[in-house]
């Protein structure tokens, strides 16, 4: 039995396995340009974040209908669950399907589809965070917020995502004042590619709650300090950060020094069928590479709960918290 842990970042567009994209594929009628799914995952190979983010958003073109966005989350929430998931905060790109003719309503529905009963078929509860493309404009932003009112009742957060550098969180200033005057939760992607002021603009300027990715604050020691004395999560994606050459290997990677900070880190898998592993085999690789003791897992999965979005009424919150404490390592 894996540790019980949750995942608070994880792009649902970036759990298309190579498998369900040729089926998805056949589906709609879209012909991929991959032999196979071999050739495919040799495509996996990325220099950087844009080309990541080019194959990222080229496969999407498989995505058309409310079954398709369905079968994504309910294959990723078999995966996660098997890995000791029991809580997914899951983020979704809409812009990047609403400019393929894909309206924001399939995306939420199908989505809801599988999301809705997850708790019963999966063990797994859920929330939604609808995510803005920092390389699209504010304008661009701000029209999708419109576009999702009507499914505030499914979407807890909104989210920053895509293409970092030359982007600041400021852009997106109005929109978040906007999210925020809706009751939405806020967090922002800084400090993978871009500088540590990103995040202390996320912070300042946006009001987020949560950094996702956050690395490079510990080239900022003034931020470490204000990130360890406000509580603020960081959602560390160790197995990406390797991927998109944000960290040469694993032994290099930092989680180990931000623990020894006091930072509130939580590991999480990104975008695992184009990374090589789900939360699980984060939490797993990681731990191996970094020589994280018992105490330490433990940690990082307390931290997990503790920076969700779950709400503290419903006792789910405790509930987790009361496994990561009971768990017996193997």
């Amino acid at each position: 039995m894996p540790l019980p842990k949750a995942e608070l970042h994880l792009h649902i567009e970036g759990t298309l396995e190579p498998d369900l994209a040729f089926e998805l594929a056949a589906r709609n009628g879209v012909t991929l340009p991959y032999a196979d799914t071999d050739a495919l995952r040799e495509a996996y190979l990325f220099a950087d974040l844009q080309s990541f983010l080019d194959l990222y958003y080229a496969l999407m073109a498989v995505l058309r209908t409310e079954r398709d966005f369905e079968d994504l989350a309910s294959a990723y929430l078999a995966r996660a669950a098997a890995q000791g998931v029991r809580h997914a905060e899951i983020f979704f790109d809409p812009q990047a399907h609403i400019a393929r003719g894909v309206p924001m309503e399939t995306v939420v529905e199908g989505l809801w589809r599988a999301l809705g009963p997850s708790a019963e078929n999966h063990g797994v509860s859920t929330r939604l965070i609808m995510c803005f493309l920092r390389d699209e404009s504010a304008e661009s932003a701000l029209a999708t917020l419109d576009a999702a009112k009507p499914f505030l009742d499914r979407i807890t957060a909104v989210g920053l995502d895509s293409a970092e550098v030359g982007h600041p969180p400021a852009k997106f200033r109005e929109v978040y004042e906007a999210a925020a005057a809706l009751g939405l939760r806020r967090v922002a992607h800084a400090g993978e590619e871009g500088p540590p002021a990103y995040i202390t603009e996320a912070l300042d300027v946006l009001g987020v709650e949560r950094i996702d990715h956050g690395l490079r604050c510990m080239e900022d020691p003034a931020l470490v300090e204000r990130l360890v004395r406000e509580r603020v999560p960081l959602t560390v994606c160790p197995l990406s950060n390797v991927r998109l050459r944000a960290v040469a290997n694993l032994a290099d990677h930092p989680l180990a020094a931000m623990l020894d900070a006091g930072l509130m880190c939580t590991v999480n898998s990104d975008d695992p069928a184009y990374f090589g592993g789900y939360a699980g085999d984060n939490l797993d690789a990681v731990g191996l590479a970094l020589g994280l003791g018992e105490g330490r897992l433990r940690e990082l999965a307390r931290n997990s709960f503790l920076a969700s979005f779950l709400e503290d009424d419903e006792g789910l919150r405790a509930r987790y918290l009361a496994e990561v404490e009971a768990y017996e390592f193997g």
